[in-house]
């Protein structure tokens, strides 16, 4: 890719102090060159700040990697009819002109987010220094260097093949490390992925001695000397969230050794009895009627901020959409079937987020995951890494059924649900299936799930039930390249 093309420049955003509701403040604002960004501490916060805002825009995680086109692809709601704006994902007809077009802004907004990480962390440099002095150093580079990871991950996840020893040589995706203005080669998805390992593993020995979410907890409230440049930190991509991507990236490649190595390191130190840093969503946050947390905020490692997150609701969810226009579980009526056909168990706290909602014309099932909660908890989150994704790696990891039940029903507790006795490991990872599909509704994890497990039979998303189960063409899972990457190589 010549990631040149795109003007490698920076939003300015400012970070505030005023209220602990708030973590920052997005205003309009001239775009600052190079020279004039890069000249103090403030100006790598500006340009980093900018990384995690372009992140929560639409065409990346504010909707299109998400809550929309991604979960769509999971088979996630009923989309009965080609009238409906999703049809078309959700059918992978990917040589749509329409699909086409939204595979490109999300490859397009990506990569260029990946060109702004390149060009902080030439200006970071190899040392601290008198502008970048410790921790700054170590935060800054530590945080860019697994944002540039993350994303490039996620992109070989959604463009890449199914990961195999087959194919796992075969050209896939560029992987932009340097700023250039040559085409970056295809790497094949081995290679890419040890790109992406070793940007982690460099970003957790930066950010293991200047996280201080190590030592002080997540600090989710302003600073008393009104700086909040080090606190917030389940809005950063700190050392805990580095290490699950760890896990993560190697659970996609395979090597469930490695991936249950960082997960139950991880969750050691944040889980041990002295110290919860992630600690369960309690049971009277779960269903306070007034102010629900329906993030389970406690429990997310990083989540980006997004001040206009009831927008996305209200692009995709609101009970006032035509049902052509929205991603619901019903016919646009309080038919609630494909939702107890998901939850095994009605005490499940995750099945408060369907609701019977009305706008006083309408009433209908609605996934209220998104809906704002004015002053609830995590009112502005999205959700990109959480605790129970680590405790489901080290589930579906650990080779000892006793103990990997152990992980797999210690978040079934802590949903309010029963345990299961899986009597072997086939019959756990189809549970550990069920239970990841509760868990990520709406975060853009599930499509990769399927993908990573080459499953063939997925919930049915033209029934109001899930079943019979739709068969899956394994093709399907590879998404084509856009035409904008393809056009300047062949």
């Amino acid at each position: 890719m010549k990631i040149l093309k795109y003007i490698i420049l920076i939003s300015c955003l400012t970070l505030v102090a005023s209220s602990c509701s708030k973590w920052i403040d997005v205003k309009p604002a001239d775009r600052l060159g190079e020279e004039q960004l890069f000249v103090n501490r403030a100006g790598f916060m500006k340009a980093i700040n900018g990384i995690y805002v372009e992140m929560a825009s639409t065409d990346l995680y504010g909707q299109h990697m998400s809550t929309g086109i991604i979960d769509v692809l999971a088979q996630h709601y009923y989309i009965n009819g080609s009238t409906h704006v999703f049809d078309k994902y959700n059918n992978f007809v990917y040589t749509e002109a329409s699909v086409k077009s939204g595979f490109e802004q999300i490859w397009k907004k990506a990569y260029e987010l990946i060109a702004n990480c390149n060009v902080i962390l030439d200006k970071c440099g190899n040392a601290p220094s008198e502008i970048l002095p410790q921790p700054y150093y170590g935060i800054i580079k530590g945080e860019t260097l697994a944002l540039r990871a993350m994303i490039h991950l996620d992109m070989l996840r959604l463009f890449g093949p199914i990961y195999s020893e087959d194919n796992k040589d075969k050209p896939a995706l560029p992987y932009i490390d340097k700023i250039s203005y040559d085409i970056s080669p295809l790497l094949g998805s081995e290679e890419f992925t040890e790109h992406v390992v070793a940007d982690l593993e460099a970003a957790l020995l930066l950010l293991q001695d200047s996280d201080p979410i190590r030592t002080e907890g997540v600090r989710n409230q302003g600073s008393p000397t009104g700086e909040n440049d080090l606190y917030y930190r389940q809005y950063r991509l700190n050392y805990y969230a580095v290490k699950a991507l760890l896990a993560r990236t190697y659970l996609w490649k395979g090597n469930r050794t490695a991936a249950l190595k960082y997960a139950e390191e991880l969750l050691a130190e944040v889980q041990s009895a002295d110290k919860m840093t992630f600690p369960f969503v309690t049971f009277a946050s779960a269903v306070s009627v007034d102010k629900p947390d329906r993030m389970f905020s406690t429990e997310v490692m990083f989540s980006l901020y997004n001040i206009n997150r009831k927008e996305m609701y209200n692009r995709l969810f609101d009970v006032s959409l035509q049902s052509n226009n929205k991603l619901s579980f019903s016919n646009g009526d309080v038919n609630d079937t494909r939702v107890r056909a998901i939850y095994d168990d009605n005490n499940d706290f995750r099945r408060r987020i369907w609701q019977s909602a009305s706008n006083g014309t309408t009433t209908a099932t609605t996934n209220m995951k998104y809906a704002d909660v004015i002053d609830g908890p995590g009112r502005y989150m999205i959700p990109l890494i959480r605790l129970s994704e680590v405790l489901l790696i080290a589930a579906e990891c650990s080779p000892e059924l006793a103990k990997a039940t152990a992980y797999f029903n210690s978040l079934r507790t802590a949903r309010n649900c029963v345990s299961l006795v899986p009597v072997d490991q086939t019959a756990l990872k189809t549970e550990i299936t069920k239970e990841f599909r509760r868990e990520m509704l709406g975060e853009g994890q599930q499509f990769f799930y399927y993908k990573r497990n080459a499953m063939q039979a997925l919930p049915n998303s033209s029934t109001l039930n899930i079943s019979p189960e739709k068969t899956m063409v394994l093709t399907n899972y590879t998404v084509p390249l856009p035409d904008s990457e393809t056009s300047q190589r062949y």
